[in-house]
């Protein structure tokens, strides 16, 4: 039997909160709070990611057949961990991801920089946060502005330059696990088509485009994701 496991990134609170609609409809699945979020120190790369994430499964006696579905930090995590260990990985949904160093809007890493010492900044960092994930239902989206509030804008900026950091386009070709996409087309920072370029790149991979959705997918249309991850797990 398949083990499904969520695996958050730096928005929607930075935190497993993010896939709240997801662990209620699949009971048994699992979603850790990565280190540094807020727990522990933030690492420095996404193999270091992988690497923590794989033994916190492995320690649950999780180690085959895992599903693993993910969005931004958390997708290439999940990408990376399906292309190191392609026997442990049984699928993969991935959101808003892509295989190579993003390209971010003139002062995004600094915003965070001065979140974190001003106070003025962070209240404009947090409002930032609400203005993206504006297709997430309030009552959600306002506990998960209380997750950043605790996570902080510093471990969103370690996030942000470690995703950068991350190209497995010379690898893309190896990965065996089944593959689903999905982009949320009314993204508010207008992010580059990042998905198609993986699609195109793996046979056989789906891509979903929702729209009334941008950043956070499984949050802003969790039974469009749920129902995909159903039809990936059937």
């Amino acid at each position: 039997m398949s083990q499904l496991v969520f695996i958050h990134g730096p928005g929607a609170g930075g935190c497993a909160e993010g896939y709240h609609y997801q662990l209620q409809h699949f009971p048994g699945s699992l979603a850790p709070d990565l280190p540094g979020h807020p727990e522990g120190e933030s690492l420095a790369s996404v193999a270091d990611y992988t690497e923590w994430l794989r033994g916190w499964l492995h320690k649950g006696g999780h180690d085959r057949d895992l599903v693993l579905a993910g969005f931004t930090l958390g997708a290439c995590v999940a990408l990376q961990y399906a292309l190191d260990y392609p026997d442990e990985v049984a699928g993969l949904l991935l959101m808003t991801v892509a295989m190579r160093p993003k390209e971010r809007a003139p002062g995004a890493l600094e915003f965070r920089l001065n979140a974190a010492k001003d106070e003025k900044v962070h209240q404009e960092w947090l409002d930032a946060m609400r203005h993206v994930m504006m297709f997430i239902e309030p009552d959600l989206r306002e506990r998960l502005i209380e997750c950043h509030r605790k996570v902080g804008p510093m471990s969103q900026y370690n996030d942000l330059v470690t995703i950068d950091k991350f190209d497995v386009r010379g690898r893309i070709g190896e990965l065996k696990a089944p593959l689903v996409l999905v982009r949320g087309v009314d993204d508010p920072g207008k992010p580059a088509e990042y998905e198609l370029e993986i699609h195109q790149a793996v046979p056989g991979s789906k891509y979903i485009k929702l729209e009334q959705a941008g950043h956070f997918p499984m949050a802003e249309r969790p039974d469009d994701v749920n129902r995909a991850i159903e039809e990936l797990m059937a």
